[in-house]
């Protein structure tokens, strides 16, 4: 499922550099850390800091492990990315210009799944409003195997079968 951009006045290293800029020590907004906005937002796909450096490093850019986490990080806290747990990996999302949507991961081929749903929206405001909780987000992994996975699975256990 391909999700639709979400209107932004901003883009994402204009909206990197406001942070950066208001944050109560402001920060200036570095050539690497740029080239790291850049990159990132010229795709939309799931990674993690390995990932991000290695393809860094395969366009030309010489960005230290370093700062590569610590750009990660005020990216989530910027509103830019999205931080997903995937057991002990950390994975990374373009969360800024992008719908609120939900995934589901593929623990076999490690496929990412994503989806939206307003009935799942519904049931968790219901919820919340039961509780007289006041929710400031909430993030939903499902995880298991994809219907690839899940086929040829089925595939090898009938082989063995015959």
């Amino acid at each position: 499922m391909s999700l639709p951009a979400v209107p932004v006045s901003l883009t994402p290293e204009e909206k990197f550099r406001e942070y950066l800029s208001s944050r109560p020590r402001p920060q200036r907004f570095t050539d690497q850390q740029r080239e790291m906005v850049r990159f990132i937002f010229a795709q939309h796909d799931h990674f993690d800091a390995d990932e991000l450096m290695e393809g860094l490093r395969k366009s030309g850019s010489r960005v230290s492990r370093a700062t590569v986490y610590r750009t990660l990080s005020k990216l989530v806290e910027a509103g830019l990315l999205r931080k997903i747990e995937l057991g002990p990996r950390m994975c990374y999302e373009h969360d800024y210009g992008y719908p609120h949507h939900e995934h589901l991961h593929c623990e076999q081929c490690g496929a990412m799944i994503e989806f939206q749903s307003p009935k799942i929206e519904e049931a968790l405001r219901e919820i919340c409003s039961q509780q007289g909780f006041k929710s400031s987000g909430y993030s939903l992994l499902i995880r298991g195997q994809c219907a690839t996975c899940s086929k040829a699975r089925s595939a090898r256990r009938m082989h063995h079968l015959v």
